[in-house]
């Protein structure tokens, strides 16, 4: 951590905050402002505070440690090279002649590297040990982010698990609750690793030895978020994009090894017949996740070094610091995918999609259906499995991530004759699906010629408005994007009073001016003018198997809040937002320097 801190400063990617700021709401929702920024540092937090319990830490608190590109690079490298590197691994042939063969030899010894090395003794995050009742979670400065979480929750916590025969280790990324001193919640959610080895613990009638990190090298947490196959150990990747072998330590009261470098170690035991009301908890969607039960460990042990930092990430609403660690995912997993999908040229997914929620991926068309095929296959493997939205475009097709230009070639191509809507598992955290992990999932296949006519007669905004309103008073505002392409987005604000299929039916006189109509409700901060955010909205709030209805040729998308008019029986969450009083008094005290028009960009 003090390494990867002179790092950030010698890049003048540091900020660091010496005034007394409280590990409840007021830390993370300055975290949460600079992130969004669009020169956002990392923050070094050296007087944190629990004013509501009278404590002082001489613990200092770092965030947003991957906080911009530049930060991405510094930490884990050139994505695209390791990519590359990867994919050479792949493709490596029998060598034939002595340079291939010396070549080759190079590659294979590179890779004795992967394997993490068990040390003996004790290491640096061991260098003060308290057991039992000594082991207070109350002593780390553990964060508080959003009004309505369940309590403090450990947001960067390395959580190493193995499986019952020892055969299989594993290092993910949960966030942690704390319930007591001794107690914390593990959000492990059903196609984890570390859930698959709990259920082995349970069967055995066994307690589950975990052991959890804070701080060390921060490419530890890239790792643990990391989409290995099941079965790969992550920091194996760690090894690999390093070139040195991850160097561990065994922990004081389990047998689970860990980095000898983390600043913290939390060791406990999981007893496996138990769970517990885990949350709400802000999460990365921008929504809270709602309570549900959980397994949670015995803390038996916290180790430290003298002198550690304390590390912590925010989540909710985009743009956040998982966008640029995001950005390196897709960079380094490209060839794996490929090994799926082989003739997958390139894939995206934007932050303002909340990553699975959104992927457009660049394919090299061959034959009719490709893209189709392309989908079920990215649907069948891995976390890719959870995507709900794949959009498929050609080989021709501009940069992804040229959002204007990509944006235009894929709306002058959507044809509903070639749209696949299908249902399979979503990720845990969707709260718009009807079931719990299960939902809706629309591919989008644009990988043919541009569409030949627009087939409707256009119309003003204000003039759409006002033939919409002479219908029903319902629509209160109303904007049109790309109206130059086959296919313009209308975007209508709505007082939701009924099921949104009946104000489509009663919309139809005006299909032949519209192409796209989305609907979302006119509270909740949407505002139709700020496309960012709405993207955000839409492919969080949709499920294509209730949410999609398509007359003749024109698409219609309820984005809307789902409740008992939808037949929906799930609780419906809440946005993110931050606390008013705690942004209006950190702006007051000098910590934060924000306008209006910036909280209404994001809506913060």
């Amino acid at each position: 951590m003090k390494k990867a801190i002179e790092l950030l400063k010698k890049h003048n990617l540091l900020k660091i905050i010496d005034e007394e700021l409280d590990i409840n709401l007021e830390i993370p929702h300055v975290a949460y402002v600079e992130v969004k920024k669009e020169d956002s540092k990392a923050i070094l937090f050296t007087n944190p505070v629990d004013k509501k319990n009278g404590k002082k830490f001489d613990i200092p608190v770092l965030m947003n440690v991957f906080g911009s590109k530049k930060a991405v690079e510094l930490f884990i490298g050139d994505g695209d090279k390791i990519g590359k590197e990867i994919e050479s691994l792949l493709k490596m042939k029998p060598p034939t002649t002595l340079s291939e063969k010396l070549s080759t030899f190079g590659k294979l010894f590179a890779l004795k590297n992967t394997i993490p090395k068990k040390n003996k003794g004790k290491g640096e995050c061991q260098e003060v040990i308290k057991l039992g009742s000594d082991a207070k979670l109350s002593e780390l400065p553990i964060l508080t982010t959003w009004e309505q979480d369940g309590g403090p929750f450990i947001t960067m916590g390395q959580v190493y698990t193995t499986s019952l025969n020892g055969e299989m280790k594993n290092l993910g990324m949960y966030r942690l609750q704390v319930y007591e001193d001794n107690t914390l919640g593990l959000h492990w959610q059903i196609h984890k690793d570390s859930n698959h080895f709990f259920h082995e613990y349970k069967k055995a009638g066994k307690k589950m030895p975990v052991s959890i990190g804070i701080g060390g090298d921060p490419m530890y947490i890239w790792c643990g978020q990391a989409p290995l196959p099941i079965g790969i150990f992550e920091l194996m990747l760690y090894g690999f994009v390093k070139n040195k072998n991850a160097q561990l330590v065994k922990s004081i009261t389990n047998d689970i090894y860990v980095p000898r470098d983390n600043d913290f170690v939390i060791e406990g035991f999981v007893d496996t017949s138990k769970l517990r009301i885990e949350g709400p908890f802000g999460d990365h969607t921008g929504y809270y996740t709602l309570e549900e039960e959980y397994p949670f460990m015995e803390v038996t042990a916290i180790t430290h070094k003298k002198e550690p930092t304390y590390l912590a990430t925010v989540v909710g609403k985009p743009p956040l610091e998982d966008k640029y660690m995001g950005f390196a995912t897709e960079r380094i997993f490209l060839p794996l995918l490929k090994t799926t999908a082989p003739d997958l040229i390139d894939y995206y997914m934007p932050e303002n999609g909340v990553f699975h929620n959104l992927i457009i991926a660049k394919i090299k068309t061959l034959y009719p259906g490709h893209a189709s095929q392309m989908m079920h296959a990215f649907w069948g493997v891995g976390q890719m499995s959870f995507v709900k939205h794949a959009i498929f475009v050609n080989d021709d097709a501009p940069e992804l991530e040229d959002h204007e230009a990509i944006t235009r070639y894929i709306l002058n191509r959507i044809d509903v004759d070639e749209m696949l809507i299908s249902r399979g598992v979503v990720d845990a955290l969707d709260h718009s699906s009807p079931k719990f992990a299960v939902g809706g999932k629309l591919g989008l296949d644009c990988t043919n010629e541009e569409i030949s006519e627009l087939g409707i007669t256009l119309l003003s905004d204000n003039e759409l408005l006002l033939k919409m309103q002479e219908i029903t008073d319902e629509v209160k505002d109303l904007k049109q994007y790309y109206t130059d392409t086959k296919n313009p987005i209308t975007i209508i604000s709505v007082d939701k009073k009924r099921n949104q299929k009946y104000l489509f039916d009663d919309l139809k006189p005006l299909f032949e001016n519209i192409k796209i109509l989305i609907v979302v409700d006119a509270k909740n901060q949407n505002d139709v003018n700020n496309a960012y955010m709405l993207l955000w909205r839409v492919v969080n709030n949709i499920d294509s198997n209730r949410d999609l209805y398509i007359q003749n040729s024109t698409i219609c998308l309820d984005a809307t809040n789902k409740n008992e008019l939808d037949n929906f029986k799930r609780r419906w969450p809440d946005d993110v937002d931050c606390s008013k009083e705690v942004l209006d008094s950190l702006k007051q005290r000098g910590i934060i320097d924000i306008d209006d028009e910036f909280q209404k960009k994001y809506q913060l």
